[in-house]
């Protein structure tokens, strides 16, 4: 049976549209990215095409220039391509997505959240399992444009935010082939995300992860837990003793830290980055720092805190519950940076806390946890003066382990495998 001159022109049409997305390898300057366009040429043009035959839940174009309209995007070459993303080598890919998202109705991460679902995901399963596997190829590197509309001194006007999300190639393939939100989470917390050149923490469920429900607990349970925190008073006090002293408590009426916002969290980054560097180049050994994701500010719950992304090396045989993983990830590793890293900001820092996050992969298996320690300077200093235990530590701050909200109890966690 013959093709219709017509369907064989659709093909040659979408095949010379696929091959014009993709960089020619004399205009990739780096040399260990032209290498890769000259071996990949062929499965570059196919994700492209794959990329481009996708349906979307808006129009979504390749382009090497964001924020333009559908017109001028279809001009655009070159969008599919190696080049260096934080000295890593990786496969670039930039677009638009012509959806218009209400200020009003969704927030900033709610927004990034949802281009992630609509188009950075199928774009990231179409490019990720060709390459899988050639360790020349570091990462994935993605940016994509989208537009918010609301209003400016009571004008309706519509502009546009842009997404990019970094990931090292293990994790892109964990993600393209994760079955559960978790484990897709777990794969997204190993990358970076940002919002107009802004770090953020791309969630796939609500932005701030709601607190546990509160649990019964029996007199047994409230007596071991004030013998823990040193806070052993009479029999019968009941649940009203708190484990962490008031001033340290992160309680509704923590203080908010006005004018927080970009230029804030950079005005914090220069301050700071001599320290940085210094500890960087001083503790890696004790540390293990993620070379590709260097400590940066990042806003979380109207603090400023400093991400420090590591990670905890867990010993062969280790089980147990994420709980129990997440635990022995801050005794082992976390509660030995606690001393050493506040050597680097000493008296008043001028922020409000440091977030350790961690990738716990254990030895032998493919499954791994996110978890990330949100811990107050002060309750730092509190626990480096031996005046705080370390579960002190952990109730007040954060703990997020695979982007929810936990209640950490390191004594019974580790008990229980």
């Amino acid at each position: 049976m013959r093709r219709s001159s017509g369907l064989l022109l659709a093909i040659a049409c979408l095949s010379l549209a696929a091959a014009a997305q993709v960089a020619p390898p004399q205009d990739v300057q780096d040399p260990s990215a032209q290498r890769l366009e000259l071996k990949y040429a062929a499965q570059l043009q196919k994700i492209a095409r794959e990329i481009q035959t996708h349906h979307y839940a808006y129009a979504f174009q390749l382009s090497r220039v964001l924020d333009v309209n559908a017109q001028q995007g279809r001009s655009q070459a070159r969008s599919v391509r190696f080049d260096r993303f934080k000295n890593h080598v990786v496969l670039e890919i930039t677009g638009n997505y012509y959806a218009s998202y209400s200020d009003k109705l969704l927030t900033p991460g709610q927004r990034a959240r949802q281009t992630f679902r609509d188009v950075m995901l199928p774009v990231l399963k179409a490019a990720v399992p060709p390459l899988a596997g050639d360790p020349s190829v570091q990462g994935f590197a993605l940016e994509i444009s989208h537009h918010v509309r609301g209003k400016v001194m009571g004008v309706p006007a519509e502009h546009a935010e842009n997404v990019v999300l970094f990931l090292p190639s293990d994790a892109a393939t964990r993600l393209v082939s994760a079955t559960t939100t978790e484990q897709q989470q777990a794969a997204l917390l190993a990358g970076l995300a940002y919002l107009d050149a802004q770090p953020i923490t791309l969630w796939l469920s609500d932005d701030e992860p709601a607190p546990p429900p509160p649990v019964e607990k029996t007199e047994a349970t409230r007596k071991a837990e004030a013998e823990m925190a040193g806070l052993s008073g009479p029999a019968g006090s009941g649940g009203d003793t708190p484990l962490v002293s008031p001033h340290l408590a992160k309680g509704p009426d923590w203080p908010v830290r006005p004018g927080l916002g970009p230029d804030s969290l950079a005005a914090l980054q220069t301050t700071h980055q001599d320290a940085i560097a210094r500890m960087l180049r001083e503790m890696d050994a004790q540390a293990h720092f993620v070379s590709y994701a260097p400590p940066s500010f990042i806003a979380f719950h109207q603090g400023a805190y400093l991400q420090v992304s590591v990670d905890t090396p867990l010993e062969s045989g280790t089980t147990g519950s994420q709980y129990r993983l997440a635990a022995l990830a801050f005794d082992q590793h976390i509660a030995h940076l606690i001393r050493p890293v506040l050597k680097y900001f000493p008296d008043a820092p001028g922020f409000d806390g440091f977030d350790f996050s961690t990738t716990l992969q254990l030895p032998g298996s493919e499954h791994s946890e996110a978890v990330e320690f949100f811990l107050p300077v002060s309750a730092m200093r509190c626990f480096a003066d031996y005046n705080c235990t370390g579960q002190q530590l952990i109730n007040s701050g954060f703990v997020l382990i695979n982007g929810e909200r936990v209640a950490l109890d390191l004594q019974m966690s580790e008990a229980a495998h």
